[in-house]
């Protein structure tokens, strides 16, 4: 099975703030804002919605392939990631540019400002979906990554006829909304957090229940407050997976995608996807930096069974990896 992840593959440099960041934003002065936060570490991880995404995938037995174009500062990346059976053949390398780069600001609420400097990424338009040397591609992840790269692998999944999840989320204010509503309507599933979903919705002119009909399932992560999945016309609640510790929810989102999509592709249904992508989303909530968790099957499937009955159904898990 051949899953290819799309997307920004990048360093992130992560600081905490030993305060609030709502406690130095005045609503009434918004229009001027400016503001400069002494934060009281940082530290840099690698990171990047694709490999973010992959890694959860090969925690759970996946051997996903991660698609994207990385800079000179890629090659420790790329051999840590080949250590963890994540194949990179076709992260391309841009002679003479960085590796794309995250910064985030954590405060004590675990509230984010953040910035993004793209530099590889934003020769990612080059690439093609249909170029790939794979015989066949079950599925593609389109996450977040330079918006002409994002709207290619749209239309040639469309034109192709590869099934497709659409994570355009961080992205949604950069993507023609034209463009958008046709990422939308081809995919077979979509992915985004609860204000994201409202975003989708102005900048797409979709409501709500036009999305659902257009895609087979749509996941909306809520935080600390779970998820709901909409699919076959239902409403399924997936509570939260409480946290032994709360270290940085920076990567978070990928890793319930990661959890859920391994689910997706073994054939369970929704409500043990859902309940997947939240016990890997905790694992990641519980250490700083989006790949530094890390979980045998056996541990993942004992610490599922804490919160959630499966009546068996994740043990698949257990018998592919024999």
């Amino acid at each position: 099975m051949s899953i290819i992840c799309t997307g920004s593959i990048a360093y992130d440099y992560l600081m905490t703030f030993p305060g609030y960041f709502r406690e130095h934003i005045l609503a009434n002065h918004i229009d001027n804002l400016s503001l400069s936060f002494l934060v009281d570490s940082m530290v840099r991880q690698r990171g990047g919605n694709a490999p973010n995404i992959a890694y959860t995938l090969a925690l759970l037995g996946e051997n996903p392939l991660v698609m994207g174009t990385v800079g000179e500062d890629f090659e420790e990346y790329r051999n840590w990631l080949e250590s963890k059976g994540i194949e990179t053949t076709y992260a391309r390398l841009i002679p003479g540019e960085y590796t794309a780069s995250f910064f985030a600001n954590t405060d004590l609420s675990n509230s984010q400002i953040a910035s993004f400097y793209p530099g590889a990424m934003g020769h990612a338009s080059k690439q093609s979906i249909l170029e790939l040397a794979c015989k066949k591609i079950d599925l593609v992840i389109i996450s977040p990554n330079d918006p002409k790269a994002m709207d290619r692998f749209v239309s040639e999944c469309r034109e192709a006829g590869i099934p497709y999840v659409y994570d355009p989320s961080q992205q949604i204010v950069r993507l023609d909304h034209d463009n958008l509503r046709y990422g939308v309507e081809g995919a077979q599933s979509l992915f985004l957090n609860e204000y994201e979903s409202q975003l989708l919705i102005k900048h797409t002119g979709l409501t709500h229940n036009q999305i659902l009909n257009l895609v087979k399932c749509f996941v909306v992560t809520k935080g600390k407050e779970g998820a709901v999945i909409y699919a076959d016309g239902k409403e399924y609640v997936i509570r939260s997976v409480p946290p032994d510790f709360i270290a940085d929810p920076t990567g978070v989102g990928d890793a319930f995608r990661g959890g859920f999509l391994r689910g997706y592709l073994k054939g369970l249904d929704w409500i043990t996807c859902g309940q997947m992508g939240a016990v890997a989303a905790t694992y990641c909530l519980e250490q700083r930096g989006t790949q530094n968790h890390t979980y045998s099957i056996d541990s993942f499937i004992s610490r599922y069974r804490q919160h959630f009955d499966d009546q068996g159904k994740i043990d698949l898990l257990k018998e592919e990896e024999k």
